[in-house]
């Protein structure tokens, strides 16, 4: 065990970190933090439909969800542009290059303008399902403006500064635009299902069991290495997104939800996810009750932010971060708990999700109701919390032991 902890706290940690802090890595990481904000304020107008629906008197908001969550593809494409140009210290093309990139990106979901000057474009491809494109769009403008950046065109030339300003802006802007608008209007490419053609099978795997069970556990390993798991959401969002779009619009048109992939199940519902990632609630809990003054002291201050699934202050202060003893039950949590929810619901068992609500610092079981609209979730909240629990009891009474020695001793 002791080797295993060397070699990640000396090896895979900072070989993980240094890849993570690659500027065109980081930009991606960072952007898929940043859009959380319109993600939530969407999630809180699904949140009010659920009360709408038994009070319809209400007045129908969906059109702030159609102009936050419904934009996500459009706001990424920006936002990793920009994120690209400041990680990779240009900041003279901040605000251009993320502006172009909006540009870019109506370009490629492919508007129909006719000879009246009106334009149409299936709405859809802004938002979620646009979330790849906006990505790749992106990533593809920030690199023009780089690679152009590393000509220094007129820079020692006696050409004013705001000219030779304006000119290393209009080319590259140019260049972007040109590109796309050969290959989509000229070329008769439609990038958007190109690109959506092209990540299926990552989609497609995303959505079966094993899929599913890695995307819990990628994040818990990271995590408890000390790497954020926010530089997973770059592979996590667009599956997530597009998974709650699907069911959504399958229950809309009269069908069934059928993606289980989903941040609503992985997060929201609280019943992976409990007290946060690798299921820490319990683990806090059993802390209240250590004989170790440290362990207990750790545990009373952090059971307010468990209950409502936050766990940086238990993950970090426990610590489970890099603690061979806690790290290896936070890892079979993040099994065990996706493989018992996705299985309950493919047999029927626990309704699967079909609204987008991911507001995650809800308590069990409320929110488990909350999400599945099925008061099954209560039972598996009490089945999977006893399951949690046994995980982490024999792992903390070891560390627990171990701790009271050096107590002891001091």
């Amino acid at each position: 065990m002791n080797k295993l902890v060397n070699w990640l706290s000396v090896k895979a940690a900072p070989a993980m970190k240094k890849f993570i802090s690659r500027p065109w890595i980081a930009a991606i990481a960072d952007s898929m933090q940043k859009i959380i904000p319109f993600i939530l304020a969407g999630s809180m107008i699904f949140l009010y439909n659920v009360i709408r629906s038994y009070v319809p008197v209400l007045p129908d908001l969906t059109n702030i969800s159609n102009f936050t969550f419904g934009m996500l593809g459009i706001i990424v494409s920006y936002l990793i542009a920009s994120e690209a140009m400041e990680n990779l210290k240009h900041p003279q093309y901040l605000q251009m290059a993320g502006l172009t990139s909006v540009a870019v990106f109506i370009i490629n979901i492919n508007p129909k303008i006719n000879a009246k000057g009106l334009m149409t474009v299936e709405f859809g491809r802004f938002g979620a399902t646009g979330l790849l494109i906006g990505m790749l769009t992106g990533i593809a403008v920030a690199l023009v403006f780089h690679l152009w950046s590393k000509l220094h065109v007129l820079e020692d030339s006696s050409i004013p500064d705001f000219v030779v300003g304006w000119i290393n802006t209009i080319i590259p802007i140019l260049i972007s635009v040109a590109i796309f608008t050969t290959i989509v209007f000229i070329g008769n490419v439609d990038l958007f299902n190109l690109v959506a053609w092209l990540f299926s099978p990552l989609q497609s795997f995303g959505q079966t069991l094993p899929g599913f069970i890695l995307i819990s556990l990628i994040p818990s390993l990271l995590y408890t290495m000390g790497i954020s798991s926010w530089a997973f959401n770059a592979v996590s969002t667009p599956i997530f997104m597009a998974g709650i779009s699907a069911n959504i619009a399958a229950v809309a048109a009269g069908g069934a939800a059928t993606n289980i992939s989903t941040s609503e199940v992985m997060f929201t519902s609280a019943l992976i996810t409990m007290g946060g990632m690798g299921a820490t609630l319990t683990l806090n809990i059993l802390m209240l009750f250590a004989k170790s003054q440290r362990l207990k002291a750790i545990g009373r201050i952090c059971i307010a932010p468990s209950i409502f699934n936050i766990n940086e202050p238990l993950m970090f202060s426990g610590p489970v971060v890099m603690n061979p003893i806690l790290m290896i039950p936070m890892w079979i949590n993040s099994i065990t708990g996706p493989l018992i929810v996705w299985t309950v619901m493919r047999l029927g068992l626990l309704n699967i999700p079909a609204k987008m609500i991911q507001v995650g610092q809800i308590p069990a079981p409320f929110s488990s109701i909350m999400i599945t609209e099925d008061w099954r979730a209560v039972i598996w909240y009490v089945v999977l919390f006893a399951l949690y629990m046994a995980t982490w009891y024999p792992f903390l009474k070891v560390y627990d032991h171990e701790l009271l020695a050096k107590e002891a001793e001091e």
